[in-house]
């Protein structure tokens, strides 16, 4: 029987298994890489995507608050504007009233009395002045009681001093003026 020494071949066989297991192993690395190298690649890009989506949230965010900013001065500005205006329809509402205050004063002063100062403050009056006799006072009292644009007088005070031959009472009477305004009489 003749004999076939299958060695080489085997040995050949061995070789070529293991150089095909080397090209496989090196194309597994080359891909494994490649997938690591892809994956890499993908999160990098994704993180950037997101921070280019934080920096224009950001630069909106920026932009709303100075929008809010520029909104909250205008509110401050519109309610300055609407205090002004309530001053300027109450100074236009309460016009009239100083002159029904200085026509009733007039009116009302008795023979004998001369003011020598008047004082407004909100609706309190204060006139300074003198009279002939300190009844010529109380007469201007009662006079400015029954008046519809003067209310509460009251006296602080009243002296009576010489000045040459004749005697005559310095006064301070204290009077309210009537406002047709009810914001004015809350002593606003």
């Amino acid at each position: 029987m003749p004999r076939i020494n299958l060695l080489p071949w085997r040995e050949e066989e061995r070789k070529k298994r293991q150089q095909d297991f080397m090209v496989a192993l090196a194309g597994s690395i080359i891909a494994g890489a490649v997938v690591v190298a892809l994956t890499w690649f993908g999160y990098v890009q994704m993180i950037d995507d997101q921070r280019a989506r934080n920096q224009r949230l950001e630069t909106e965010i920026a932009e709303l608050e100075r929008s809010i900013a520029e909104i909250d001065g205008l509110e401050a500005q519109k309610e300055r504007l609407l205090a002004r205006m309530e001053i300027i329809e109450q100074l236009q509402r309460s016009r009239p009233e100083i002159v029904h205050l200085f026509d009733e004063i007039g009116r009302q002063m008795p023979e004998g009395v001369y003011l020598n100062g008047m004082k407004q403050t909100g609706m309190a009056v204060e006139l300074k002045g003198v009279a002939q006799s300190s009844t010529r006072v109380s007469a201007l009292m009662r006079q400015a009681d029954q008046s519809p644009w003067l209310t509460d007088p009251s006296v602080t005070k009243v002296e009576t001093t010489e000045s040459g031959p004749a005697r005559q009472a310095e006064f301070v009477v204290n009077l309210k003026q009537v406002s047709t305004d009810p914001d004015m009489e809350d002593g606003q």
